[in-house]
């Protein structure tokens, strides 16, 4: 035997094919249950719907609570509870590709809008399960039921009005029918011919217009529907609807911008127009205030006048009534006198009064005589019998008497004592 031969039980032992078969499904079996593992249990989150379908009966199972649930090597996909979608031709928008929606108005003119809107998932097991075996995952809502509401509730919008209406008058009205047809259905419209007068030319001119047919029903908000929102038979709610773009046609845009342009030009000059004929009224207006206010203040003065002459007419009816009366009473005063004295001479025939000027004259001719010094009566006399002294004295005596008779004849007094002459 050959030293370079090695003895048979220094030759190495051949693998055991059973040995290396065990190995293998041992393997495979331990990365098979560890890839297994991953299939038992299923972590829901907060914000998602999971359905869990089961391997072998196929049944749907619906999870919208968060935690851990038992998979049992079912098939899983969720679902969000909210979503945010875009149709839009801005980056960073949504997907990357043209997501804007075509519109086209009544006037011809067309644009690509773009904007947002958000939904939300229905939490009831019908309406999930009727999403989920009809579209079967979130993209395909979005693409094939959502956009597609979309895309008819701007298409249906579109012929409600022009392009230079949605540019400027109707540009809150374009959003807000949009998003009613989105929620609710597509609106049942009219048409009709209509003369109107072009704004810009003056010319008269035949348009099409297109109405709104309004409803009773409550389930049509207002308006008759052609179709009901398919959003609202799977219990998708939508909100939040928003444009934030209205792209026009080169040439639309720019007939736009002319027509605004020329629009502002008539609007202007009509401004200016009624501006004119407002200060023409207003100066009529005003004129017609100032002669009013002339001739009112020329009426107060008036009336100022004529209250014055009433008032010193009054005043100098009352000073007549006035003096009337006094003067009645000044009669009634000395008729009262002229009785009283008529009553008082009756009586006594005045007595008291004429004593009293009686007495008064011979005072005052006693006061003269005895201030006199001079010679009462000539010095000498001729004749008579009594001599000087009696001639003196005689001659004053006489002159007293004789004014005192003088007196009492004026005064009517009686000096004589009546009395019996027995």
């Amino acid at each position: 035997m050959s030293q370079s031969r090695l003895s048979r039980d220094e030759r190495p032992a051949n693998p055991n094919p059973l040995h290396i078969m065990l190995v293998i499904v041992a393997l495979v079996l331990t990365i098979a249950g560890s890839l297994s593992a991953f299939k038992l249990f299923e972590n829901v989150d907060a914000d998602e719907v999971v359905v869990i379908q089961s391997p072998i009966s196929g049944k749907l199972t619906w999870h919208s609570t968060p935690g851990i649930k038992w998979q049992g090597f079912g098939y899983v996909t969720a679902y969000p509870k909210r979503a945010h979608f875009w149709f839009s031709s801005k980056e960073g928008q949504g997907t990357d590709a043209e997501d804007a929606i075509r519109v086209l108005f009544n006037d011809g003119a067309s644009a690509d809008i773009s904007g947002s809107l958000s939904w939300e998932m229905p939490l009831d097991e019908d309406n999930l399960r009727g999403l989920h075996t009809r579209y079967g995952s979130p993209r395909a809502i979005e693409q094939q039921l959502i956009r597609t509401v979309v895309e008819k509730s701007v298409y249906m919008t579109g012929p409600l009005m022009t392009s230079a209406e949605s540019y400027a008058s109707r540009r809150n009205d374009l959003l807000r029918l949009i998003d009613d047809q989105i929620k609710y259905g597509t609106y049942a419209t009219r048409s009709r011919d209509e003369r109107t007068t072009d704004p810009i030319t003056g010319h008269t001119k035949t348009v099409r217009v297109v109405e709104l047919v309004e409803s009773e029903r409550p389930q049509d908000f207002g308006y008759r529907r052609e179709a009901e929102s398919p959003l609202g038979d799977f219990g998708i709610r939508i909100f939040n609807l928003s444009l934030n773009e209205v792209s026009y046609d080169g040439n639309v845009l720019s007939q736009i911008r002319q027509q605004q342009e020329a629009i502002m030009e008539v609007q202007t000059a009509i401004a200016t127009a009624k501006k004119a004929e407002q200060e023409a009224i207003t100066a009529e207006q005003k004129g017609k205030a100032a002669a009013a206010e002339a001739k009112w203040k020329q009426e107060v003065l008036k009336a100022q006048a004529v209250t014055e002459a009433e008032q010193r007419r009054d005043v100098a009816k009352l000073d007549l009534d006035t003096a009337d009366l006094r003067k009645q009473e000044q009669i009634l005063l000395g008729e009262g006198e002229a009785r009283r004295r008529e009553l008082v001479m009756s009586a006594d025939g005045a007595l008291d009064k004429k004593l009293e000027a009686y007495l008064e004259v011979n005072r005052m001719f006693a006061d003269a005589i005895r201030g006199y010094q001079g010679a009462w009566v000539p010095s000498v006399v001729m004749g008579g019998n009594g001599g000087f002294n009696q001639a003196v004295g005689g001659g004053a005596l006489d002159f007293i008497n004789l004014l005192t008779v003088k007196a009492a004849r004026d005064l009517a007094l009686d000096l004589e004592v009546s009395g019996n002459n027995n």
